[in-house]
């Protein structure tokens, strides 16, 4: 059995598990899986995330504004729910919030108020981010370093880019969320991997997003991610049970897991 690893970006609560979340969990837990954690969406998806929460001490909740859900008539009643949460406690990290360049470029100028905003939040209450950068990694780079928030952790969602970001990232102490797209034949991140090593990297699926090899096209869950890590360890020579453990170390540095 594969024991010890954590996967840091899993929307397990998603309606596409609606008909099966006691097998989903089951398989999880003989996966080796030690914890599971869950970015929000938005206000809507809360109270869904939270009833997992409560189903297994595993899942451990984010709360945040995902990029895609970033309106400007509902923004500022958005992120007050944000940061209500955020007083109330209890969360992980601030996630998942960003910027998305891909779907809808036409409302770039309020994600970037509200990733601002979210940013900000995190460093009041000491919390990492994690960070949607489709079609937008230079540009959120950018903006981080433009907004010197002094404290600003986090994780760097989904990466899928160069080694010229990598490092970039790495050199800002920020990680890499390293998920299925490593194990697509010609994404070209298994040798962005083999380059720049397992320092300030973590594992994610993104589910029921972006399944690795060889369920690709299928619905993704969290028990999946052994087939990341696998293909990780493929790609920089490291052990299997080598990378288990260091990428599982680094999760527990950046969330501050116990």
């Amino acid at each position: 059995m594969v024991s010890g690893m954590i996967d840091t970006h899993s929307h397990l609560y998603a309606e596409e598990f609606d008909e099966d979340t006691c097998e989903v969990i089951k398989r999880c837990k003989a996966s080796g899986l030690t914890h599971v954690l869950l970015p929000n969406i938005e206000k809507s998806t809360h109270h869904r995330m939270m009833n997992l929460v409560t189903t297994d001490t595993m899942f451990l909740p984010m709360i945040g504004l995902h990029p895609c859900s970033v309106q400007a008539a509902s923004v500022e009643e958005e992120l007050q729910f944000v940061q209500d949460e955020l007083e109330v406690g209890g969360y992980i990290a601030v996630g998942e919030i960003g910027m998305d360049l891909y779907w809808d470029a036409s409302t770039r100028e309020v994600q970037e108020y509200a990733l601002k905003k979210q940013c900000e939040l995190a460093v009041r209450h000491d919390l990492p981010v994690a960070l949607h950068t489709r079609n937008a990694t230079d540009v959120v780079l950018d903006l981080l370093e433009s907004w010197n928030l002094n404290g600003l952790r986090g994780v760097f969602h989904c990466f899928g880019d160069g080694t010229a970001q990598a490092e970039r990232i790495k050199n800002m102490g920020f990680y890499l969320g390293i998920g299925g797209v490593i194990t697509f034949k010609n994404s070209g991140l298994d040798q962005v991997m083999a380059e720049i090593g397992l320092d300030q990297v973590i594992l994610e699926t993104d589910s029921p997003y972006l399944a690795p090899v060889p369920y690709r096209g299928k619905r993704n869950e969290s028990s999946y991610l052994i087939h990341i890590a696998q293909k990780l360890s493929d790609a920089t020579g490291v052990n299997l049970e080598e990378v288990k453990r260091i990428t599982s170390n680094h999760a527990k540095e950046l969330f501050r897991i116990d």
